[in-house]
């Protein structure tokens, strides 16, 4: 078993609290995989699953019981789909970020450009995706002074994500660089 926690929202909503993203990322394939009945939609973090469900059709007991007999060993199998997004690693947070890692500027260039991101999850804003799978050495503090406006297209850091803003936004990330690929885009 695991060590999932079940956190009541409101009467149509649980908020499933796991140890950690790969956690998160096997419960959230298993649901999707096999869904269960009266469940309406997942919305995964870092570390929850908030389920919306019907409580016409599923009492929420009832949920708790079939998410928690839910295994979590495992792994993800990662889309085949790989984008390659063109990024200019100018970022004014760049040199900070090598000092903050203890590489130099060219090596966390490297390092982001060796690395096979995949989408973990989304959130914040539309279209902005929490990135995973990086180098192990990512592992970046936000600002300490979040921005006010953080320019679209800014590729980023934090924690061990990185990102791209999908529009202009405030923002606490350590900006290393820009690209000109859209991330959002109704049409």
């Amino acid at each position: 078993m695991s060590d999932m926690r079940f956190l009541p929202v409101n009467r149509q909503a649980i908020l499933v609290e796991l140890a950690d993203l790969q956690q998160t990322l096997v419960l959230l394939a298993s649901l999707q995989a096999q869904p269960i009945e009266g469940v309406q939609e997942l919305v995964p973090a870092a570390r929850t699953i908030l389920v919306y469900f019907s409580p016409q059709r599923i009492t929420a007991a009832a949920l708790v019981q079939a998410i928690a007999g839910r295994d979590l060993q495992g792994s993800v199998q990662r889309s085949d789909v790989l984008v390659e997004i063109p990024v200019r690693y100018n970022g004014e947070d760049l040199a900070e970020v090598a000092q903050i890692l203890g590489i130099s500027p060219d090596e966390v260039v490297r390092r982001h450009t060796g690395s096979e991101w995949s989408v973990a999850f989304t959130g914040f804003a539309p279209g902005f995706a929490y990135l995973s799978g990086g180098d192990p050495v990512f592992n970046v503090p936000r600002r300490a002074t979040p921005r006010t406006k953080v320019p679209a297209g800014a590729v980023a850091l934090a924690g061990s994500f990185s990102a791209v803003y999908p529009q202009a936004s405030p923002g606490g990330w350590q900006i290393i660089g820009v690209t000109d690929a859209a991330m959002w885009d109704l049409a």
